[in-house]
């Protein structure tokens, strides 16, 4: 009988489900099953949806509640005991083991990684929990001893993990879609913007809720005369529209072919250091992190700055300066090397495959 590989992860935003999915089309040509389960569908009542919907809403309209929720749970010095949230999911995860039993699960999601941490202590877990960091800042709630092995996506991050937990931590590739690491000749942008020849087009994320001041950061784009905005709206019909009607620059919706239009960009300016950051690298693409969603965002975009792979500006006129310095030649081989070193790292695929053994 053939391994099966139960991957974990959450519909917040659709990184993480980038992530998941991706791994899943690398790992299935071994074999092996793949399972991809969305945790918050483990929780009964459907709590886990109102959840997601919480978050987003707080994203959209409380950030400081956010923020609150941030410091006390995901970097308290002294963090609280296993919340509820986690033993339901915990136990949704046990019924579904039970179920299709798996020889190994990998978490995509932080609260996946404590769910699974959990059941791996108490002995509710008998295979192998991996868990995948899919955050620069790996902040408490990715941690649990419980689990057996650590994936990070940069030296700071493992070594962070590896102090707080003791686990075994290996470097891995950021995990994106293999076209993102091929070349294009960038005319697919501006065709769809309908940019003129020279104009630099910068893409401006909200990622794929349409979250953060975007608007008012195309506005200031524009306004300059230097650069051509382009907003991502993702799955935000209104801010599609405000965009559009507001005169802020051209919006597009969900797309499915970014690293087309990736290609075709000058530079990436996002607000949540997401997987579209690991994306944007992957093709070559400089990123400016600004106005970054609170909490894990922030950080986020501190610690990938800080780490040389991108540029944090801070107020408007910072971030026409950073822009404007992309084009210094030995800032950008410094960046790129960087950049470069990420992708030489393992593959996530292949430390999974060696721990189903």
């Amino acid at each position: 009988m053939g391994k099966r590989v139960l991957i974990l992860s959450a519909a917040m935003g659709a990184g993480h489900d980038a992530v998941a999915g991706e791994l899943a089309r690398r790992i299935a040509p071994w074999g092996v099953e793949v399972c991809v389960v969305d945790v918050l569908d483990l929780v009964p009542l459907r709590l886990g949806h109102g959840l997601r919907r919480m978050y987003g809403a707080m994203l959209r309209g409380a950030p400081w509640l956010y923020e609150w929720i941030y410091q006390v749970f995901f970097v308290a010095p002294r963090p609280p005991p296993a919340s509820p949230l986690t033993v339901l999911i915990a136990r949704g995860l046990e019924r579904r083991a039970a179920e299709l039993p798996p020889d190994a699960v990998v978490s995509t999601f932080h609260v996946a990684a404590q769910a699974a941490g959990w059941m791996r202590l108490r002995g509710r877990l008998e295979v192998p929990s991996l868990v995948l960091v899919t955050d620069f800042a790996a902040h408490r709630m990715w941690v649990h001893p419980g689990n057996d092995r650590y994936l990070c996506p940069d030296e700071a991050s493992a070594r962070a993990v590896a102090e707080r937990t003791g686990c075994p931590v290996a470097r891995v590739a950021p995990v994106v879609r293999p076209g993102f690491r091929r070349a294009d000749d960038g005319g697919r942008l501006r065709r769809a913007v309908g940019a003129r020849p020279g104009e630099r087009i910068v893409l401006i994320s909200a990622g794929a809720w349409g979250i953060g001041g975007v608007a008012e950061t195309a506005r200031g784009l524009a306004a300059s005369g230097r650069y051509f905005p382009v907003v991502l709206c993702g799955r935000n019909r209104r801010l599609l529209a405000r965009v559009r009607e507001g005169g802020a620059g051209h919006a597009l919706g969900w797309r499915d072919d970014m690293p087309g239009l990736m290609s075709g960009a000058y530079a990436l300016v996002d607000n949540a250091a997401g997987q579209t950051c690991r994306e944007a690298f992957a093709c070559g693409l400089p990123v400016v992190s600004y106005r970054p969603i609170p909490g894990h965002g922030r950080d986020g975009a501190e610690a990938m700055a800080r780490a040389g792979l991108s540029a944090l500006a801070r107020s408007p006129a910072e971030l026409l300066d950073v822009l404007d310095g992309l084009g210094d030649e030995r800032a950008r081989r410094a960046r790129e090397r960087r950049v470069d070193a990420l992708f030489d790292a393992a593959r996530a695929d292949h430390v999974i495959r060696a721990a189903l053994g």
